[in-house]
């Protein structure tokens, strides 16, 4: 495999993540957490857009009749550029010390988040964790917030839906991948097994799939990677970046053939950025496969099967 990288933005994000792609605005979205922000960039020519947020911002997906709905450090909003975050759901009311962290839009135009023991004090720096405390959500069109796992994981990451019915989620604390069974309607998650446990180089984070359901998966705390693994677990790919802490990639471009990958530069001593400028920079990778199109939320099945949770 014979791939090109080069550095897309100088973004200097504090810790880039959940970046999507929009083909009708042929614009990248993504979200700095630590940073308060959201950016939007045209890469064709370089626009380049930034709103605040009014709180930790850890995800974001496009909404099917416009805007787009955002994970907060607690809530679930709708928003639109230059508007007001309006809340929508709160997956754990009762659970103050978790945050949210992944959160993606399913097939269906559901969307899911899942959630962590929090590890950023309120001005940002880390915060130690004792206890695996995250869970996965499902958040239909009205509303409606569904628990589809225990409160049993540590930092959760990675959502990615095969086109035959199963789901990948990963747990960077843990350095594994999971794939489940999935009935993507209802949320039902089933079987799980364990792929690239202990993979070598860095720490699973963001991922995406190509339209061969490969999966293509950021390592970050070190790993200065994408790595591909098929849901064999196989190795297929790794390109290597020039940044340490890649965190999130969605392929994006007129044909869906550039996977863009965001980095972080969280807890890193000025030494080392000032010998590794580009951490926390937007990447854009050719030559690892293509894409499919985003799903937007808001065409989401009704009625799901597993328990739901206030």
């Amino acid at each position: 495999m014979k791939t090109a990288v080069s550095l897309l933005l100088d973004a200097k994000d504090i810790v880039g993540e959940s970046i999507v792609w929009s083909g009708e605005e042929k614009a990248l979205y993504w979200v700095d957490i630590v940073g308060w922000r959201i950016h939007r960039l045209e890469p064709s020519n370089g626009r380049h857009d930034v709103w605040p947020t009014p709180d930790f911002v850890t995800s974001i997906g496009m909404r099917a009749d416009g805007g787009f709905i955002v994970g907060l450090r607690r809530t679930v909003c709708l928003w639109r550029p230059g508007g007001a975050f309006e809340e929508f759901a709160v997956p754990e009311p009762n659970l103050p010390d978790n945050r949210l962290n992944e959160g993606r839009v399913a097939p269906d135009g559901a969307f899911w988040v899942s959630t962590m023991q929090s590890n950023l004090h309120p001005d940002g720096s880390p915060k130690d964790m004792d206890r695996n405390a995250g869970a996965i959500y499902r958040i239909d069109a009205d509303g409606r917030v569904a628990q589809l796992t225990p409160n049993a994981y540590g930092i959760t990451n990675t959502m990615a839906w095969t086109q035959d019915g199963r789901f990948f989620f990963a747990d960077t604390l843990a350095n594994e991948i999971y794939l489940f069974d999935c009935d993507v309607a209802t949320g039902a998650l089933a079987n799980r097994r364990t792929l690239g446990a202990g993979f070598p180089r860095g720490f699973p984070d963001g991922s995406c799939l190509d339209a061969q359901d490969r999966l293509w998966n950021c390592r970050v705390a070190g790993g200065a990677a994408v790595v591909g693994f098929d849901t064999d677990g196989d190795l297929v790919g790794l390109v290597e970046l020039p940044a340490g802490w890649p965190t999130s990639c969605s392929f994006g471009g007129p044909d869906l053939s550039t996977l863009y990958v965001t980095s972080a530069r969280f807890t890193m001593p000025a030494d080392h950025l000032d010998a590794h400028p580009l951490e926390g920079g937007l990447f854009a990778v050719e030559g690892v496969g293509r894409g499919l199109p985003e799903p937007k939320f808001g065409a989401c099945a009704q009625n799901p099967s597993v328990s739901e949770k206030a």
